[in-house]
């Protein structure tokens, strides 16, 4: 049995909800144009959990931000549902790592959540949209608290919620939980799992963390290098659903967890 993911292109083409080939960008600085990514080939299915792990500097938060619509590629094509990407696509939601800045202290949770929605449904519509993704949250009880009174992990699920609220088809996720302690931030992980089977939206996800990588993901794309590059797609075949204690446990976590740290530190000695 490989590790490496095959080319799934022709196969998984009805269901493909992103789909790179051979893209690069060039951001502008000082000293001219410098490549960050290189050709950039990946695909995400519908329902999909796709984890990107990889140094810092490699150009994850970029690749994040070019299925976001919000930068251009120089080279190659990025098509988001068969269509060519030409700016934010409604259905794909973006989660930040910092919390804190990302919701307004001055709104209820209530209110933050449901502020992607406002001046677009029917009052009636939100509330029923906003309870609806608080319950997913489990934070129905604190809609009417507001974020500086909720610990680290609830304010993200906060951010969670509103995402969840707009009902994307993707959430896009940098480092979501990368300032979390770690309980805080296993919890969160099982959290993530349970709402992905049960809205069926697709989740990329970048972390530094290889564990968490393993732990979360369908596959996992190691991007290494500068310009970045996807060294590898790895296929992670664990049981689901996955468990904190059993699932790192198991010789073939271990093993996909070697195979992660190997393909990174190759690279970067290389």
């Amino acid at each position: 049995m490989t590790a490496e993911s095959p080319d799934r292109s022709a196969a998984a083409a009805p269901d493909l909800v992103f789909s790179c080939r051979g893209v690069s960008v060039e951001l502008s600085h000082t000293d001219g144009p410098r490549r960050v990514l290189d050709d950039i080939s990946l695909d995400l299915s519908r329902g999909e959990f796709l984890t990107i792990v990889g140094p810092s500097g490699t150009g994850k938060t970029t690749l994040i931000r070019l299925l976001a619509g919000l930068t251009r590629s120089t080279r190659g094509t990025v098509d988001v549902n068969n269509r060519p990407i030409d700016g934010p696509p409604e259905d794909v939601i973006i989660v930040f790592q910092d919390y804190s800045h990302a919701l307004l202290q001055w709104r209820t949770v209530a209110r933050n959540v449901a502020l992607g929605l406002e001046g677009r449904l029917p009052r009636g519509e939100i509330k029923a949209r906003v309870d609806e993704a608080l319950r997913l949250v489990r934070l129905s009880a604190h809609a009417g608290d507001h974020p500086w009174q909720l610990s680290g992990g609830m304010q993200q699920r906060v951010q969670i919620a509103r995402a969840l609220a707009v009902r994307p088809a993707v959430l896009l996720m940098d480092e979501p939980f990368a300032a979390l302690d770690a309980m805080t931030k296993a919890a969160l992980q099982d959290e993530l799992l349970r709402l992905r089977d049960e809205t069926r939206s697709s989740v990329v996800f970048v972390t530094h963390d290889i564990e968490e990588a393993v732990y979360l993901g369908d596959r996992v794309a190691v991007i290494t290098g500068a310009p970045g590059r996807i060294e590898r797609i790895v296929e992670v075949d664990l049981p689901k659903p996955r468990d904190q204690i059993v699932t790192r446990q198991l010789p073939r976590f271990l093993e996909l967890r070697y195979l992660l740290h190997h393909a990174i530190g190759q690279t970067e000695h290389a």
